[in-house]
Protein backbone atom coordinates (compact mmCIF):
# COMPACT_ATOMS: atom_id res chain seq x y z
CA UNK A 1 0.00 0.00 0.00
CA UNK A 2 1.31 3.44 -0.93
CA UNK A 3 1.61 5.98 1.87
CA UNK A 4 1.46 9.70 1.05
CA UNK A 5 2.31 12.00 3.94
CA UNK A 6 2.72 15.77 3.65
CA UNK A 7 4.66 17.52 6.38
CA UNK A 8 4.35 21.29 6.70
CA UNK A 9 7.08 23.09 8.64
CA UNK A 10 6.74 26.82 9.31
CA UNK A 11 9.95 28.84 9.86
CA UNK A 12 10.11 32.46 11.15
CA UNK A 13 12.32 33.95 8.43
CA UNK A 14 12.32 35.05 4.80
CA UNK A 15 12.64 32.74 1.81
CA UNK A 16 16.19 33.97 1.20
CA UNK A 17 17.22 33.46 4.83
CA UNK A 18 15.74 29.98 4.85
CA UNK A 19 17.72 28.90 1.77
CA UNK A 20 21.00 29.97 3.36
CA UNK A 21 20.16 28.66 6.81
CA UNK A 22 18.99 25.23 5.68
CA UNK A 23 21.96 24.78 3.32
CA UNK A 24 24.32 25.54 6.20
CA UNK A 25 22.43 23.23 8.56
CA UNK A 26 22.52 20.24 6.22
CA UNK A 27 26.26 20.66 5.67
CA UNK A 28 26.97 20.84 9.40
CA UNK A 29 24.77 17.82 10.17
CA UNK A 30 26.52 15.74 7.51
CA UNK A 31 29.93 16.63 8.96
CA UNK A 32 28.81 15.80 12.49
CA UNK A 33 27.49 12.40 11.42
CA UNK A 34 30.52 11.31 9.38
CA UNK A 35 33.58 9.54 10.74
CA UNK A 36 36.13 7.07 9.37
CA UNK A 37 33.61 4.20 9.39
CA UNK A 38 30.16 5.65 8.79
CA UNK A 39 28.49 8.72 7.41
CA UNK A 40 27.80 10.50 4.16
CA UNK A 41 29.78 9.82 1.00
CA UNK A 42 29.41 12.40 -1.79
CA UNK A 43 29.54 10.55 -5.11
CA UNK A 44 28.60 13.34 -7.50
CA UNK A 45 27.70 17.02 -7.30
CA UNK A 46 27.01 19.06 -10.44
CA UNK A 47 24.59 21.52 -12.05
CA UNK A 48 21.47 20.31 -13.82
CA UNK A 49 18.71 21.85 -15.89
CA UNK A 50 15.22 20.41 -16.00
CA UNK A 51 11.94 21.40 -17.65
CA UNK A 52 10.02 20.82 -14.42
CA UNK A 53 12.37 22.20 -11.75
CA UNK A 54 14.52 24.60 -13.76
CA UNK A 55 18.22 25.04 -13.00
CA UNK A 56 19.78 23.67 -9.85
CA UNK A 57 22.25 21.24 -8.31
CA UNK A 58 22.17 17.46 -8.68
CA UNK A 59 23.76 15.46 -5.86
CA UNK A 60 24.32 11.74 -5.47
CA UNK A 61 25.18 10.48 -1.98
CA UNK A 62 25.73 7.13 -0.33
CA UNK A 63 24.76 6.76 3.31
CA UNK A 64 26.81 4.37 5.46
CA UNK A 65 24.72 4.44 8.63
CA UNK A 66 24.48 0.79 9.61
CA UNK A 67 24.87 1.37 13.37
CA UNK A 68 21.79 3.62 13.37
CA UNK A 69 19.51 0.97 11.86
CA UNK A 70 17.01 -0.51 14.40
CA UNK A 71 18.01 -3.94 15.67
CA UNK A 72 14.77 -5.56 14.45
CA UNK A 73 15.56 -4.55 10.86
CA UNK A 74 19.04 -6.07 11.07
CA UNK A 75 17.41 -9.46 11.66
CA UNK A 76 16.03 -9.31 8.11
CA UNK A 77 19.18 -8.08 6.40
CA UNK A 78 22.91 -7.97 7.15
CA UNK A 79 24.08 -4.46 8.17
CA UNK A 80 26.34 -4.01 5.13
CA UNK A 81 23.36 -4.54 2.80
CA UNK A 82 21.56 -1.50 4.22
CA UNK A 83 23.79 1.05 2.51
CA UNK A 84 21.61 3.45 0.51
CA UNK A 85 22.37 5.64 -2.49
CA UNK A 86 20.35 8.85 -2.68
CA UNK A 87 19.88 11.19 -5.62
CA UNK A 88 18.48 14.71 -5.28
CA UNK A 89 17.66 17.60 -7.57
CA UNK A 90 17.65 20.93 -5.73
CA UNK A 91 16.31 24.00 -7.51
CA UNK A 92 15.11 26.23 -4.69
CA UNK A 93 12.27 26.86 -3.92
CA UNK A 94 11.58 23.33 -5.23
CA UNK A 95 13.46 20.06 -4.88
CA UNK A 96 13.03 16.33 -5.36
CA UNK A 97 14.84 13.52 -3.59
CA UNK A 98 14.80 9.81 -4.25
CA UNK A 99 17.18 7.04 -3.36
CA UNK A 100 18.22 4.09 -5.42
CA UNK A 101 20.03 0.79 -5.04
CA UNK A 102 19.41 -0.35 -1.50
CA UNK A 103 20.32 -3.95 -2.40
CA UNK A 104 18.19 -5.83 0.13
CA UNK A 105 15.03 -3.75 -0.38
CA UNK A 106 15.22 -3.00 -4.09
CA UNK A 107 11.43 -3.33 -4.54
CA UNK A 108 10.77 -0.42 -2.18
CA UNK A 109 10.42 3.18 -3.27
CA UNK A 110 10.40 6.49 -1.45
CA UNK A 111 10.46 10.00 -2.84
CA UNK A 112 10.42 13.40 -1.16
CA UNK A 113 9.15 16.41 -3.08
CA UNK A 114 9.56 19.81 -1.44
CA UNK A 115 8.02 23.17 -2.24
CA UNK A 116 8.78 26.29 -0.19
CA UNK A 117 6.17 29.04 0.01
CA UNK A 118 6.13 32.35 1.90
CA UNK A 119 2.98 31.52 3.84
CA UNK A 120 1.84 29.99 7.14
CA UNK A 121 1.21 26.48 5.80
CA UNK A 122 -2.27 27.21 4.47
CA UNK A 123 -1.73 26.20 0.82
CA UNK A 124 -3.79 23.06 0.28
CA UNK A 125 -2.25 21.49 -2.82
CA UNK A 126 1.13 22.99 -3.65
CA UNK A 127 2.26 19.65 -5.14
CA UNK A 128 -0.59 19.46 -7.63
CA UNK A 129 -1.88 16.06 -6.50
CA UNK A 130 -4.79 14.41 -8.28
CA UNK A 131 -8.04 13.33 -6.60
CA UNK A 132 -6.80 9.81 -5.90
CA UNK A 133 -3.59 11.08 -4.29
CA UNK A 134 -5.43 13.72 -2.26
CA UNK A 135 -7.81 11.06 -0.96
CA UNK A 136 -4.99 9.10 0.72
CA UNK A 137 -2.71 12.04 1.59
CA UNK A 138 -2.21 12.74 5.29
CA UNK A 139 -1.14 16.24 6.39
CA UNK A 140 0.82 16.97 9.56
CA UNK A 141 2.08 20.33 10.79
CA UNK A 142 5.46 20.16 12.55
CA UNK A 143 6.12 22.77 15.24
CA UNK A 144 9.89 23.24 15.56
CA UNK A 145 9.53 23.86 19.31
CA UNK A 146 8.32 20.25 19.70
CA UNK A 147 10.64 17.74 21.35
CA UNK A 148 9.94 14.21 20.09
CA UNK A 149 11.05 11.06 21.92
CA UNK A 150 10.69 8.43 19.21
CA UNK A 151 13.59 6.18 18.12
CA UNK A 152 14.73 8.32 15.20
CA UNK A 153 14.56 11.60 17.11
CA UNK A 154 16.88 10.15 19.73
CA UNK A 155 19.27 8.83 17.08
CA UNK A 156 19.43 12.11 15.16
CA UNK A 157 19.93 13.99 18.41
CA UNK A 158 18.36 17.47 18.34
CA UNK A 159 16.30 17.08 21.51
CA UNK A 160 18.63 19.03 23.80
CA UNK A 161 17.55 22.36 22.30
CA UNK A 162 14.79 24.44 23.88
CA UNK A 163 13.55 26.92 21.28
CA UNK A 164 10.97 28.30 23.71
CA UNK A 165 13.87 29.94 25.58
CA UNK A 166 16.42 30.41 22.76
CA UNK A 167 17.09 33.95 21.54
CA UNK A 168 19.40 34.81 18.64
CA UNK A 169 22.04 37.40 19.52
CA UNK A 170 22.46 38.54 15.90
CA UNK A 171 18.83 38.80 14.85
CA UNK A 172 16.81 39.00 18.06
CA UNK A 173 14.68 36.08 16.85
CA UNK A 174 13.05 34.06 19.59
CA UNK A 175 12.13 32.81 21.99
CA UNK A 176 9.33 30.95 20.23
CA UNK A 177 6.38 31.06 22.58
CA UNK A 178 2.92 29.52 22.23
CA UNK A 179 1.16 30.75 19.07
CA UNK A 180 4.38 31.84 17.37
CA UNK A 181 3.47 30.21 14.04
CA UNK A 182 0.39 32.42 13.72
CA UNK A 183 1.98 35.65 14.96
CA UNK A 184 5.50 35.67 13.47
CA UNK A 185 6.39 37.72 10.39
CA UNK A 186 7.96 37.03 7.94
CA UNK A 187 7.53 33.30 7.60
CA UNK A 188 8.17 30.49 5.11
CA UNK A 189 6.67 27.01 4.99
CA UNK A 190 8.43 23.89 3.72
CA UNK A 191 5.84 21.54 2.21
CA UNK A 192 7.48 18.10 2.17
CA UNK A 193 5.56 15.35 0.40
CA UNK A 194 6.74 11.84 1.28
CA UNK A 195 5.53 8.99 -0.93
CA UNK A 196 6.46 5.54 0.33
CA UNK A 197 5.74 2.02 -0.89
CA UNK A 198 7.27 -1.23 0.37
CA UNK A 199 5.54 -4.20 -1.34
CA UNK A 200 7.15 -6.82 0.90
CA UNK A 201 4.84 -9.45 2.35
CA UNK A 202 4.89 -9.50 6.14
CA UNK A 203 7.30 -6.56 6.42
CA UNK A 204 6.10 -3.83 4.09
CA UNK A 205 3.80 -1.88 6.39
CA UNK A 206 6.29 -1.88 9.25
CA UNK A 207 9.09 -0.76 6.94
CA UNK A 208 6.94 2.01 5.50
CA UNK A 209 6.08 3.29 8.95
CA UNK A 210 9.74 3.12 9.99
CA UNK A 211 10.99 5.22 7.09
CA UNK A 212 8.17 7.76 7.11
CA UNK A 213 8.72 8.22 10.85
CA UNK A 214 12.43 8.60 10.18
CA UNK A 215 11.85 11.31 7.61
CA UNK A 216 9.53 13.13 10.04
CA UNK A 217 12.23 13.08 12.72
CA UNK A 218 14.83 14.29 10.21
CA UNK A 219 12.66 17.17 8.99
CA UNK A 220 11.96 18.28 12.54
CA UNK A 221 15.61 18.04 13.62
CA UNK A 222 16.90 19.95 10.56
CA UNK A 223 14.51 22.82 11.10
CA UNK A 224 15.08 22.95 14.86
CA UNK A 225 18.84 23.11 14.34
CA UNK A 226 18.52 25.65 11.53
CA UNK A 227 16.84 28.05 13.94
CA UNK A 228 19.17 27.20 16.83
CA UNK A 229 22.24 27.85 14.64
CA UNK A 230 20.95 31.20 13.36
CA UNK A 231 23.93 33.12 14.74
CA UNK A 232 26.32 30.85 12.82
CA UNK A 233 24.81 31.33 9.35
CA UNK A 234 22.95 34.67 9.47
CA UNK A 235 24.64 37.24 7.23
CA UNK A 236 26.24 34.67 4.91
CA UNK A 237 25.66 34.69 1.16
CA UNK A 238 24.84 31.78 -1.15
CA UNK A 239 28.26 32.26 -2.75
CA UNK A 240 29.86 31.60 0.63
CA UNK A 241 27.59 28.61 1.17
CA UNK A 242 28.60 27.17 -2.23
CA UNK A 243 32.30 27.47 -1.37
CA UNK A 244 31.70 25.85 2.03
CA UNK A 245 29.84 23.03 0.32
CA UNK A 246 32.71 22.40 -2.08
CA UNK A 247 35.16 22.14 0.81
CA UNK A 248 32.73 20.03 2.83
CA UNK A 249 32.37 17.49 0.03
CA UNK A 250 36.14 17.03 -0.11
CA UNK A 251 36.35 16.81 3.68
CA UNK A 252 33.65 14.12 3.84
CA UNK A 253 35.47 12.13 1.18
CA UNK A 254 38.67 12.21 3.27
CA UNK A 255 36.94 11.62 6.61
CA UNK A 256 34.95 8.58 5.50
CA UNK A 257 37.87 6.34 4.62
CA UNK A 258 36.27 4.56 1.71
CA UNK A 259 36.97 4.67 -2.01
CA UNK A 260 34.00 6.46 -3.63
CA UNK A 261 31.45 3.91 -4.82
CA UNK A 262 28.08 3.79 -6.46
CA UNK A 263 25.67 0.89 -6.08
CA UNK A 264 24.52 -0.65 -9.34
CA UNK A 265 22.14 -3.61 -9.19
CA UNK A 266 23.16 -4.06 -5.59
CA UNK A 267 26.87 -4.29 -6.42
CA UNK A 268 29.44 -1.58 -5.59
CA UNK A 269 31.37 0.06 -8.39
CA UNK A 270 34.20 2.57 -8.12
CA UNK A 271 33.25 6.13 -9.03
CA UNK A 272 35.27 9.29 -8.52
CA UNK A 273 33.79 12.42 -6.97
CA UNK A 274 33.00 15.02 -9.59
CA UNK A 275 31.65 18.55 -9.48
CA UNK A 276 32.81 19.62 -12.90
CA UNK A 277 30.39 17.91 -15.25
CA UNK A 278 28.21 20.17 -17.42
CA UNK A 279 24.55 20.74 -16.74
CA UNK A 280 22.16 18.16 -18.18
CA UNK A 281 18.50 18.19 -19.04
CA UNK A 282 16.11 15.63 -17.58
CA UNK A 283 12.68 15.60 -19.20
CA UNK A 284 10.86 13.73 -16.48
CA UNK A 285 12.45 13.92 -13.06
CA UNK A 286 9.22 12.66 -11.49
CA UNK A 287 10.02 9.18 -12.77
CA UNK A 288 13.06 8.94 -10.48
CA UNK A 289 12.06 6.95 -7.41
CA UNK A 290 13.79 4.74 -4.86
CA UNK A 291 14.33 3.94 -1.22
CA UNK A 292 15.39 7.07 0.65
CA UNK A 293 17.83 7.28 3.50
CA UNK A 294 16.75 7.98 7.04
CA UNK A 295 19.39 10.59 7.69
CA UNK A 296 20.52 13.34 5.35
Amino acid sequence: MVQIKEFRIVMPMTMEEYEIGMSYTIMKMEEQNTNSQEGVEIVEHRPFEDELLGKGQFTSKIYHLQSKIPSWLKTFAPPNSLVVQEESWSAYPKSKTGALHCPFFNKCSLTIETVHVADSGSSENVHGLNKEQLAIRQVEYLDITTISKDYWSKIIGANNIDLTSFKSQKTGWGPLQKGWMESCKPKVTAYKLVTMEAPIWGLGERLEDLLVTGERALFLACHRLCFAWTDEWFGMTMEQIAEMERKKNLLLQKTLKKTPTVLTNGQPEKKMLSNTKPAIKRKDVQQEQGLASVLA
